[in-house]
């Protein structure tokens, strides 16, 4: 396990936002035990409170991070009995609340070696209160797991299998072709991630170029599938495989989210053989 490795890596994701001292107060405590810690910073941006949201960035960016330790914080239940973790997988460390925040990324890293709870005091700040659990028990776990400190000796050893599952939804199948989806992510650019991977389709006999009918709410809308976002008209509403993996809503230098008014969580069915009744955009 290469956390120990000078100098180590920690990568951080958290709903803190940079207005606040939050975040350089966690650095600040992370490197005052490790001052040769080298820190990521994936994001401070995600929306305050959003498990889901939180565990969603952090499976998309798990696989491009350094070897080392990660620190990430979205975390509604602090303060109440909810544990606090540091799950050891193959190649480091996760280390955050016990939410479902870190079990897609568990799992896409080959799953949990080991796993504890992070209740040994000795290894935790003093608080004045039990709301900041950022400063106060996993900035410290992550300075002391990244100066050596051995994982079991930071609290309780616990069965991975226990803990919090991730909440991410599934696509559903029906029996008429359509895939039934949902808008994971909307970017900076409007772009809309859908839960339904390309080879769905393939197997539906869909090939690149071909047509898809889409329907979200009372939409109903017909779609090519490109391959790049240049492929599209001006205004053309267009399926994608986006830089994930996962289908995509895209228009061309424009908001797909904003045009066709639909955010994360609205439900999307894909119908592979869109009916002649279909609108072109």
């Amino acid at each position: 396990m290469p956390v120990s490795d000078a100098p180590p890596f920690v990568s951080f994701l958290s709903d803190y936002g940079t207005r606040d001292e939050f975040v350089g107060v966690c650095k600040a405590v992370m490197l005052e035990l490790a001052p040769d810690l080298r820190i990521v910073d994936i994001t401070h941006d995600v929306a305050p409170y959003d498990v889901r949201a939180a565990a969603l960035t952090l499976v998309r960016a798990i696989q491009y991070l350094p070897a080392g330790i990660v620190l990430a914080i979205v975390d509604p239940g602090v303060g109440t009995d909810r544990k606090t973790l540091a799950v050891e997988v193959e190649n480091g460390v996760l280390v955050g609340p016990d939410n479902g925040l870190l079990a897609p990324s568990v799992a896409m890293l080959g799953g949990a070696v080991r796993a504890v709870a992070l209740d040994n005091p000795e290894y935790q700040l003093q608080a004045p209160g039990g709301t900041f659990a950022g400063r106060d028990i996993m900035a410290p776990a992550v300075g002391h797991l990244a100066s050596g400190v051995p994982l079991l000796e930071l609290g309780t050893e616990l069965d991975p299998v226990l803990l919090v599952p991730g909440l991410l939804p599934l696509p559903e199948e029906g029996e008429d072709g359509t895939v039934k989806g949902e808008v994971l992510w909307v970017d900076r650019f409007g772009n809309v991630q859908l839960n339904i991977d390309p080879d769905m389709l393939i197997a539906r006999g869909v090939a690149m170029g071909d047509r898809l009918e889409v329907r979200w709410r009372e939409e109903v809308r017909g779609v090519r599938w490109v391959n790049t976002y240049a492929e599209g008209k001006p205004s053309e509403l267009m399926m994608v495989t986006d830089s994930y993996g996962l289908l995509a809503l895209a228009i061309d230098r424009q908001s797909a989210a904003k045009t066709a008014n639909v955010s994360v969580g609205t439900i999307v069915t894909v119908v592979p053989e869109p009916s002649r009744g279909a609108q072109s955009n």
